[in-house]
């Protein structure tokens, strides 16, 4: 296995204790619906993960700018319709994820992750 994509997966699986830590929280302490709460968890996660993706996926050495974040954010767009689709699959199907809507983004997260590498890697960090 190619030790940039293993980094990306390590950093993926932080993101997710963000995303899934900030949707759990927002579902359980306030009462949120997990579908609209999914969307202010994923852009948490999505800028944590770029900045650790920029330094210890990437390697990047230029100072990070927010045109780098919008690129980044707009390059998981893809992944992030792919992770939305397989975690509003997950809640629909299995009543019970409602109240645990961490399984529903473990699905995402575990379906978007192969598009989120490529653009990342192609469109975000290339060399």
């Amino acid at each position: 296995m190619n030790s940039r994509f293993l980094r990306f997966c390590l950093v993926g699986a932080a993101g997710f204790v963000v995303d899934a830590g900030l949707l759990q929280a927002a579902v359980t302490l306030a009462g949120a619906n997990p579908f609209a709460a999914r969307v202010g968890s994923f852009l948490a996660a999505a800028t944590f993960t770029w900045w650790l993706n920029r330094h210890f996926t990437f390697g990047v050495g230029h100072a990070p700018s927010r045109g780098e974040w919008a690129r980044y954010v707009a390059a998981m767009t893809l992944g992030a319709a792919v992770n939305y689709a397989a975690f509003a699959a997950t809640l629909l199907m299995l009543p019970f994820a409602v109240h645990q809507p961490w399984l529903g983004v473990a699905a995402g997260s575990v379906a978007g992750l192969a598009v989120n590498y490529l653009t990342s890697r192609r469109f975000v960090f290339r060399r």
